[in-house]
């Protein structure tokens, strides 16, 4: 029998018969929550797919119209399917953040025969596996909509492209921070927030230059969600054509004429970047003592002090813990309060942009919109985070314990977890409140006013509305705080029933969201389609809520055309009392879940004691 040649065998060991990306996809393959996400991936696609394609459905169709419900059906999927890969990548790529940047994992990796090369592609492909195997399963229900015509083969195999590359880039930056050393099990969830906010920036700035050049931007090559409406909608969001493009250089027309093609070779190049630097590092991750990368960099190598001064703390210490403890980090202290300075500056210079005539009232709304929202979802990702490890991260590491072993009860450990994070939160949710409250001072003290059409007909009644409603300063925060409250204290109680850390964020995110979905959807069609009693349910959501302080006549817009005389005064009324509902509901939702954790606290934690 003819031996392998060298060179094949090797590009073999790479990906195929790699033994990391053997073990990984064996290990993952007999896991019931692969498949459970596997089979709920499938069904999303189905659902929507149904549902698009049986809202135009009827007896006497067209060809025409069933390729326009084709196209519809196929647009909306490749979007899902995109989200849905943004969001479980994540997920399957866990293990390369939680596990593998343990310096124990490393340290056997490294005795091995295997190359560098190998343990980061083993590392990336194996978990990449799942995700590609996703994409390959959808492929058949996605090309049906070919049968209905109006959907180009062409764009289902880019639209494809642009998922997998996506997935490939987040896969590479699992594991250079693996490798690195600069994540551990809490900064898996760093993942969600860094790809909301990536994707929501690139696209609130992409929509402010869209305004200026009317097609595609700077940013379109850069967010996959905007690449791929500039391969589905080419009339609505144009590319530059013929004498526009010649006129261009050779990178200039690449970038804005064919921007599906810029961002695969982006992201790509990228992620080639990302597998080159972890090979060349991962070898230092046995060496140094252990020490992590940006430790050596700063000089870092560890104290040697054994004692500290004593601490005066509260009454409660389990809640000084969680409010001053966990920003003892310098890391930790950067990244918050540049967060908190860098949001309050954004927004006084959008208002002094403003006031010197940078804008119109109508984009200073939806800056201000689009600013609160991104960070309402950042501080509520973050809350997630902090409320679903905070139990769960104890148990692991053997803190919990100890601490059952003090005078403290669950009662006061539970409250002392969920007072001390809220008051960590604080200083984060006060950004946004206070943008709010300095647009509504700007509002009081000037007096500007914004027209609005209650319905988009000539004859439609046009009500003057506040650009921001003087008494957001007072509402938000009393709806807000509470909504911030039910978070932490869903993410406690899925840290103190769950086995792990990952387990009880992924847990906390899907209730959340959910919830949160529900609620909010529900919020924003009531306010604006029921007369009085939508504008008690807006504060129910953050995000509702700041739709009806910034565009009252729209959000509310049935009790405001209700009011003929005096149109916004019943609507702000109906608000207020909102808020006061919103701030009782939360409330006793929060002691209703609080009690319940109080009393099982102590048969669930002997259930799972010893099972972290």
């Amino acid at each position: 029998m003819t031996a392998m040649p060298a060179a094949l065998r090797w590009l073999l060991d790479l990906l195929p018969t790699n033994p990391i990306v053997v073990r990984i996809v064996q290990g993952g393959s007999r896991r019931l929550r692969h498949m459970y996400i596997r089979s709920g991936y499938l069904a999303a696609l189905i659902i929507v797919f149904l549902i698009v394609l049986l809202q135009g459905s009827s007896s006497d169709l067209e060809i025409s119209a069933l390729a326009v419900q084709g196209s519809s059906a196929f647009a909306m999927l490749s979007y899902l399917q995109i989200g849905l890969i943004c969001l479980l990548t994540p997920v399957f790529m866990a293990g390369a953040i939680a596990q593998e940047s343990n310096p124990r994992t490393w340290d056997i990796l490294l005795t091995t025969p295997l190359s560098a090369i190998q343990m980061v592609l083993g590392n990336i492909f194996g978990r990449l596996f799942f995700v590609l195997a996703l994409l390959a399963a959808s492929l058949p229900l996605v090309a049906l909509t070919q049968y209905f015509g109006g959907v180009p083969g062409r764009s289902v195999l880019l639209s494809y492209a642009i998922a997998a590359c996506a997935a490939l880039l987040v896969g590479a930056i699992a594991v250079a921070l693996s490798v690195s050393r600069l994540a551990g099990k809490r900064a898996v969830f760093a993942f969600y927030i860094s790809v909301v906010t990536y994707l929501g920036v690139t696209w609130a700035i992409d929509l402010g230059l869209r305004g200026a050049t009317g097609g595609v931007t700077i940013m379109t090559s850069l967010n996959p969600f905007l690449a791929l409406t500039a391969l589905l909608n080419p009339t609505g969001y144009p590319r530059p054509q013929g004498l526009e493009l010649e006129a261009l250089s050779s990178i200039k027309r690449l970038w804005f004429g064919n921007p599906v093609l810029a961002w695969c070779l982006v992201s790509g190049g990228l992620s080639v970047a990302l597998i080159a630097a972890s090979s060349i590092t991962v070898r230092n991750v046995g060496t140094k003592g252990g020490v992590p990368l940006h430790k050596r960099l700063l000089k870092r190598q560890g104290s040697t002090q054994t004692t500290r001064p004593a601490k005066t703390v509260s009454r409660n210490p389990i809640a000084w813990r969680e409010a001053s403890a966990r920003q003892a980090t310098l890391p930790k202290i950067v990244a918050r309060w540049a967060f908190v300075a860098l949001g309050v500056l954004w927004g006084i210079a959008t208002i002094i942009y403003f006031h010197n005539g940078g804008m119109a009232s109508s984009d200073l709304r939806f800056v201000l919109a689009a600013t609160i929202w991104t960070e309402v979802i950042v501080i509520v990702l973050v809350a997630i985070n902090v409320s679903a490890t905070a139990i769960s991260r104890e148990r692991e590491d053997g803190t919990l314990d100890i601490i059952l072993t003090t005078p403290i009860t669950p009662k006061d450990y539970l409250n002392g977890k969920l007072r001390g994070l809220v008051t960590y939160l604080l200083p984060m949710l006060a950004v946004p409140l206070l943008t709010l409250a300095i647009g509504a001072a700007y509002t009081l003290m000037t007096g500007t006013t914004v027209a609005a059409r209650l319905a988009n007909t000539a004859g439609a009644p046009v009500v003057n509305a506040p650009l921001v409603l003087p008494e957001a300063a007072l509402l938000a925060p009393l709806a807000m705080i509470p909504f911030l409250a039910f978070v932490v204290m869903v993410g406690l109680q899925w840290s103190l029933k769950s086995k792990g850390t990952i387990g009880s964020v992924i847990g906390s995110v899907g209730v959340i969201g959910a919830v949160a979905g529900v609620v909010g959807l529900c919020a924003w069609q009531a306010a604006s389609g029921l007369t009085a009693v939508g504008p008690i349910l807006a504060p129910m959501t953050p995000v509702t809520l700041t739709h009806a302080v910034l565009n009252p006549a729209i959000a509310m817009e049935s009790t405001v055309d209700a009011g003929a005389a005096m149109p916004l005064i019943n609507a702000r009324v109906a608000l207020a009392i909102g808020v006061v509902v919103t701030f009782a509901t939360y409330f006793a939702i929060v002691g209703a879940l609080r009690s319940a954790l109080v009393r099982t606290f102590d048969m669930t934690t002997r259930r799972l004691a010893g099972r972290g």
